[in-house]
């Protein structure tokens, strides 16, 4: 593949994702996970303890594909909207499944345009453990500041500025030592 890209319409994105099998296995994973969603179970249970085909008198005496078919016409409408609800929480959710849509999708559509894949980012196993990691960088960065500073304060006082230069840094760096070296030069 080179960088050279042709346009790449969403038609064909879909039709690849279709003929390689991504769309099914997509499929399989939203399945999977609506069927493990135990607020989902416990909604619908509810819903059909409370329904009113099973609460009416004479239910009872119902026959099971009577009551079945009741059942489904009183409550296939909000189960399916909740179950529609929970399948779109999980295409959306970037830190899960909707992470891997997104990057099934641009594969397939960098390989057809002929774009080179850009180098997949670090596991997430370690996730934790560089924002742990960053949190103490930034707190011994936090302090090493604080170290070198006089005062809570970041800012030079305007006078500062004025008499040692723009570049100049009141806190004994690098830069006041230069200041220094040049006096002495102009002195000899």
């Amino acid at each position: 593949m080179g960088s050279s890209s042709k346009v790449v319409r969403p038609e064909d994105v879909l039709e690849s994702l279709k003929n390689d099998g991504s769309i099914d296995a997509l499929r399989m994973k939203i399945i999977a996970q609506l069927k493990a969603n135990e607020d989902m179970k416990k909604n619908t249970m509810m819903m059909v303890e409370q329904s009113k085909v099973l609460n009416t008198p004479g239910a009872e005496k119902k026959t099971k594909r009577e009551l079945f078919d009741a059942l489904r016409q009183e409550l296939e409408t909000p189960v399916l909207e909740k179950a529609s609800k929970a399948v779109w929480e999980l295409i959306l959710d970037h830190g899960r499944l909707g992470k891997e849509i997104t990057e099934t999708v641009e594969k397939v559509f960098c390989r057809l345009s002929g774009i080179d894949m850009m180098p997949p980012p670090p596991p997430a196993a370690g996730a934790h453990q560089e924002k742990d990691d960053m949190a103490v960088d930034e707190g011994e960065k936090s302090k090493e500041m604080d170290s070198f500073e006089p005062s809570s304060s970041r800012k030079r006082p305007f006078s500062d500025i004025n008499r040692k230069g723009a570049g100049a840094v009141s806190n004994g760096s690098a830069t006041d030592l230069h200041d220094e070296s040049d006096d002495s030069d102009h002195k000899m």
